[in-house]
């Protein structure tokens, strides 16, 4: 059964958004807003310390539990529709990522559109990715990211592969978003109930920020589109209440066609990446667990 604290949050964060919506801020608003509310909105966990690093010409966040149970890495992708996000405003998430997988994770602030469109953010991931193996050789690498940085941890697995580049050893997917055309059915059958997207103008604007005039349906820019041979193992949680919904049926039911290791978990009654909210409620807390576990255990091996 849903907890009551989740339908309360579930209120909240969609009047919250509807406000926001309201406001319509231009981007550079909208982006500064974020990094100031988000630090204070969504508090660090105990048990994690923090460096900044400067990896490639790129900044990162280091986020290190204090008890790690394993010798692995965990290279985190935020979100934000390919637009907005950053090292700073999903500081919090990625730190109890961390201490759920007990496993150092390293956040990655890659370039944004529309200043830096397609391949920028693929090109940041994977040139990363290759410093972690050439840095820390030996050691196993998960990859996980929500939303936009969930679908572009799959774009970076299909880079990685078609490279013949170490692959990663495990995908951890938060809410992805993984088909910028914005073709499938949830996003009209749910907009309703959705908090994030009432409608898909904004998801809209910014596919269309990042592809800069690209097809839509390059499986590089929309991984629903890829093909799945070679994968890795691949955990995927999203919320019943999401207009990216289909995202993760779709990119599911893909990979199983062609036989790779995939998990799908729809938790009830929750919406847009709710793991936001660990702390606060039973159902991220069980989400961030669950993702956290499967992590650990493959980079241990199991």
């Amino acid at each position: 059964m849903q907890s009551l604290k989740s339908r309360f949050f579930y209120y909240v964060v969609k009047r919250k958004l509807a406000q926001m919506r309201e406001l319509n801020l231009p981007l550079p608003e909208s982006r500064a807003m974020q990094e100031k509310t988000a630090p204070t909105m969504f508090k660090m966990p105990l048990g994690v310390s923090t460096e900044r690093v400067e990896i490639r010409g790129l900044q990162g966040l280091w986020l290190r539990p204090d008890a790690q149970r394993s010798n692995g890495i965990v290279l985190y992708l935020h979100g934000g529709a390919y637009v907005q996000g950053s090292i700073n405003t999903s500081r919090a998430l990625a730190a109890r990522l961390a201490l759920a997988s007990q496993t150092s994770t390293l956040s990655l602030d890659y370039r944004l559109a529309p200043e830096h469109p397609y391949p920028a953010a693929v090109d940041d991931a994977f040139d990363v990715y290759c410093e972690l193996l050439k840095s820390h050789p030996g050691r196993p690498i998960a990859v996980t990211g929500d939303s936009a940085g969930g679908g572009l941890s799959v774009a970076l697995a299909l880079r990685i592969r078609d490279a013949g580049v170490n692959p990663p050893v495990a995908l951890a997917l938060l809410s992805p978003w993984t088909d910028l055309a914005l073709s499938n059915a949830t996003h009209i059958t749910l907009a309703k109930v959705d908090p994030f997207f009432a409608n898909k103008e904004p998801l809209t604007k910014a596919a269309q920020a990042y592809a800069m005039g690209q097809d839509l349906s390059n499986p590089f820019i929309s991984p629903q589109y890829a093909r799945f041979a070679d994968f890795p193992p691949t955990l995927i949680h999203v919320g019943a209440l999401e207009a990216l919904l289909d995202d993760s049926r779709v990119l599911a039911q893909k990979m199983l066609v062609d036989g790779i290791t995939v998990e799908l978990k729809i938790f009830p009654g929750m919406w847009h990446v709710w793991q936001t909210f660990g702390g606060l409620f039973k159902e991220a807390d069980q989400s961030l667990f669950e993702l956290g576990k499967f992590i650990n255990l493959r980079l241990n091996g199991i």
